[in-house]
């Protein structure tokens, strides 16, 4: 028994037994073989966390990022079985909380994707390396959101009312959402003159900050992931390159000892 719960294929087909039943559930598929069934998954996973904890001991078990999460979902879903034993006269809001708890069990198969060890990894180094433009990105958004708030906010009090509610709608205008809404929006309320220097000027925006901006983000983000594969083929290259010198090195002196025989003779 303490070989299959530290089985991780055999865990495996319990997350995925157990999404599937949650999924049914969700379409409206729903008995009580499911309900057990649901109950019985979220018991096993309790039971392999009092295992591992048993074998790795609890510091060794907490240590592991990939127990972190199994160990955090696992207590995080853990209410959701109350819902079975509650009445059904009780607090309805509570019951539905509770049975969207169980979602979240979904989440022990990140850990099986194929080479996901590496393309975390891969994550971490692309946040670091563009972090300095990501948080450069969100001090212009909030200018802007201030700017706008000041200039449109009794003109169009939906989208900028306040500099938070200005910095959604930039933020919207950004991603190419509503970009066509929110300037039709602030030039209804203006003069025909000012309305089309109104349209100009979030057409501006849209290029800098939505279509350069976030090409940009793109393409540092994906840069900073690819630059792992990218260090292993240098770290090749270069070994190629030094293989490569020590044969012509070898090759020199062989050329010198020969030469050397053929002039003593």
């Amino acid at each position: 028994m303490r070989k299959l719960f530290l089985n991780e294929k055999a865990m495996l087909c319990v997350v995925i037994l157990n999404v599937l039943v949650i999924f049914l559930q969700g379409c409206g598929i729903e008995n009580v073989a499911m309900g057990i069934i649901d109950t019985l998954c979220t018991l096993i996973f309790v039971v392999e966390m009092v295992v591992k904890h048993r074998e790795y001991g609890f510091k060794g078990y907490w240590r592991d990022g990939w127990n972190i999460l199994d160990g955090s979902v696992t207590l995080l879903t853990l209410p959701a079985v109350l819902v079975y034993f509650l009445p059904a006269a009780g607090n309805m809001s509570i019951l539905i909380t509770l049975r969207a708890l169980r979602v979240f069990k979904s989440f022990r198969t990140v850990r099986h994707f194929p080479n996901i060890k590496e393309i975390w990894k891969g994550f971490k180094l692309a946040l670091r390396q563009s972090a300095g433009f990501l948080i450069g990105y969100f001090i212009i958004i909030v200018v802007i959101a201030m700017f706008n708030s000041a200039l449109f906010g009794q003109a169009a009090p939906q989208y900028f009312a306040t500099p938070l509610d200005a910095i959604y709608a930039v933020f919207q205008l950004f991603t190419v959402e509503g970009w066509y809404e929110i300037p039709n929006a602030v030039a209804g309320h203006l003069p025909a003159v000012w309305s089309h220097l109104i349209r100009i000027y979030f057409c501006l925006l849209l290029i800098g900050g939505g279509i350069i901006g976030m090409s940009l983000i793109n393409s540092i983000f994906v840069d900073a992931l690819a630059a792992d594969n990218n260090d292993d083929v240098k770290a090749q290259l270069n070994k190629m390159e030094q293989a490569i010198a020590d044969n012509q090195k070898s090759l020199e002196q062989k050329m010198e000892e020969l030469q050397k025989l053929i002039e003593s003779k």
